[in-house]
Parts: structure tokens; C-alpha cells; sequence
């Protein structure tokens, strides 16, 4: 249960008041999910003397879970610095995945794929993408949530909307890590049995992290994954040459590109070869032999 107070000693969290940003936003959601009961005092300042031991207080203070403080309050071994986030994850986050299939694994995933970008954003060094158009991050999207000049809500309320929506969020990049965790084994698995730089999986599972994460040597060598498609018939899909990069470890041959259908067929010779991505990382078939030989014919080429 999560709620407002206007009452320092009301509260067993604390943050600062006025502008809100997603460091602290999503530190109250973890908050309260590991505390269960929080009451939040938002407040510009913190009474030097009076708190309970037990009281949480995060992104102001200068104390353990702020990092205002000359020099900031550590970094990772990557070099991403703390924030608030960061901090309450650190200390309380291993708490939430104890029961998942794969503890370490779960909380490192959330720790890399949502709560570091938050953390880097808040500190000011996660840089802007060299293109026109910029991704509105999951730190952009909490800003918006802020009380615009011209508004009547209290700055309290929406930071509550912001948590419910941050709830959500982690939410389901807690469900994504748990997902993946179960992944593993399946695709170790798989990459063991690859044969010929092909990977072959009975149902889609995700399975590029685990192709860069792995210790089998076999996983050095696999350049093309083929699965069940949920479209119906069997995908074949390249590796990345990076995890989460657009190029590929061995690239299709540029004829087969955009092509579809008939005129895929005919290029390729394969049956039932249905199409090929323009970019050339994505194809498919309507059998699972069909999907091999298309696979086979690009490792070849």
C-alpha cells in the first residue's frame, strides 16, 4: 500500500519535494514493494534529528541512498554511476527476485536493461543519439508527468500517477527478466546441438542473450537461429554481430533482400520460402525444411 503525507514524522520514506524524476519515482515502487506499507513525505528538507532508524530516506539528504553529495555515491564496475534508483536496487532489490528460477540472473537483468538507464539519465551521461528524431526515454516519459506551469494539480498528486504508471513499467521488465532467466537452459541447450552455424529451436524463446552470454564454444560459431514462427511456419533469423546491433555475423546475399514469395523462390530455389527482410536479419518459410535450407544456403553463400 502506498500513500501521501504532508507529515515528516508521519513517514517511513522520504524523498525531496517539487520537481520529480524517475530516479526516485521508481524507487518508491521497489520501495513498496519490498516494505509493502509505505507512507512517502516529499519535503525540501530533512530534519536533522527525530527520524526513526527505520525510516527511508532516498535522492535527498546526502546520505546513503542520495547521490547529491561532492563526488556522487559510487559506480558501477561499467562505469554507470548511482542515482537514488540505483541505490534502493542495490540494497533491497535481491529481496524482490530471491524466489525467481535464477536470483542473480534476474536481478542483473533489471539492473542492466532498466534501472541503469535511469540511473545514467539522472546523472547526466546518457547521451543523445546523433539523429534528428530522439527515443523519448522511460526518464523522459516520468518528466512529463510533472505538473505543467498552467496546471491545477499539486505536484503530490502527480507524482502518484507517476508511480502508478512506474508500477507498470517495472512491472513488466520484471516479468521480461523472470522470461528470459527461464530461457536459459532452453537455449544452452540449443547451442549445444547446433550444427553447421545453425541453431535450431522447438519454440521461440529469447535466446540472443544468451547466445553472447554463453560459455559453450559452440555459441562463438552460430550465425543463424531457425524457430517456430508466431505467424505460423518457421523463422530464420541472423546473430547480431553485437548484442543488440543491427549488423550480422554472416550477412544473407543482398539479392535475396525485400524479396517475397514467388520471387524469393525463385532467387533462392527453396519451395516455400515466404520473405526475406529488406534489411536482410529476418526471413522466413513455410516449413521447418524449408526454413533450414534457407539458413543453410546463407551460411554457404
Amino acid at each position: 500500500m502506498f500513500k501521501m503525507t504532508t507529515n515528516v514524522a508521519q513517514a517511513n520514506v522520504i524523498t525531496h519535494s517539487g520537481t520529480f524524476h524517475s530516479d526516485e519515482v521508481l524507487a518508491t515502487v521497489i520501495l513498496e514493494k519490498v516494505l509493502g506499507d509505505i507512507t512517502v513525505c516529499r519535503t525540501f528538507k530533512v530534519p536533522e534529528e527525530g527520524l526513526s532508524d527505520d525510516v527511508i530516506v532516498y535522492d535527498i539528504g546526502f546520505g546513503k541512498y542520495d547521490h547529491h553529495q561532492k563526488g556522487g555515491n559510487g559506480c558501477r564496475e561499467n562505469g554507470v554511476p548511482y542515482a537514488s534508483v540505483g541505490l534502493i536496487w542495490k540494497d533491497f532489490g535481491r529481496q524482490l527476485v530471491s524466489d525467481t528460477c535464477n536470483p542473480d540472473l534476474v536481478w542483473n537483468l533489471i539492473d542492466r536493461d532498466l534501472i541503469q538507464g535511469v540511473d545514467a539519465a539522472d546523472n547526466g551521461k546518457l547521451p543523445k543519439a546523433d539523429y534528428p528524431a530522439q527515443s523519448m526515454t522511460f526518464y523522459q516519459t516520468i518528466s512529463v508527468f510533472n505538473p505543467n506551469w498552467d496546471s491545477e494539480i499539486s505536484a503530490d498528486d502527480a507524482f502518484v500517477k507517476a508511480v502508478e504508471f512506474a508500477k507498470i513499467v517495472f512491472d513488466n521488465a520484471f516479468a521480461n527478466a523472470i522470461s528470459k532467466a527461464k530461457a536459459q537452459g532452453i537455449v544452452d541447450e540449443a547451442i549445444s546441438k547446433s550444427e553447421g552455424h545453425i541453431m535450431v529451436l522447438d519454440q521461440f524463446v529469447p535466446w540472443q542473450e544468451f547466445i553472447f552470454s554463453s560459455e559453450n564454444k559452440n555459441a562463438d560459431d552460430v550465425q543463424f537461429v531457425v524457430f517456430p514462427s508466431n505467424r505460423g511456419g518457421y523463422n530464420w533469423q541472423c546473430v547480431p554481430d553485437v548484442l543488440g546491433g543491427f549488423g550480422q555475423r554472416k550477412p544473407v546475399p543482398n539479392e535475396w533482400k525485400g524479396l517475397r514469395g514467388l520471387e524469393l523462390q525463385e532467387v533462392t530455389g527453396v519451395t516455400t520460402a515466404s520473405f526475406c527482410h529488406p534489411a536482410g536479419f529476418i526471413g522466413g518459410a513455410e516449413t521447418f525444411e524449408d526454413a533450414m535450407a534457407i539458413a543453410k544456403l546463407a551460411v554457404e553463400a
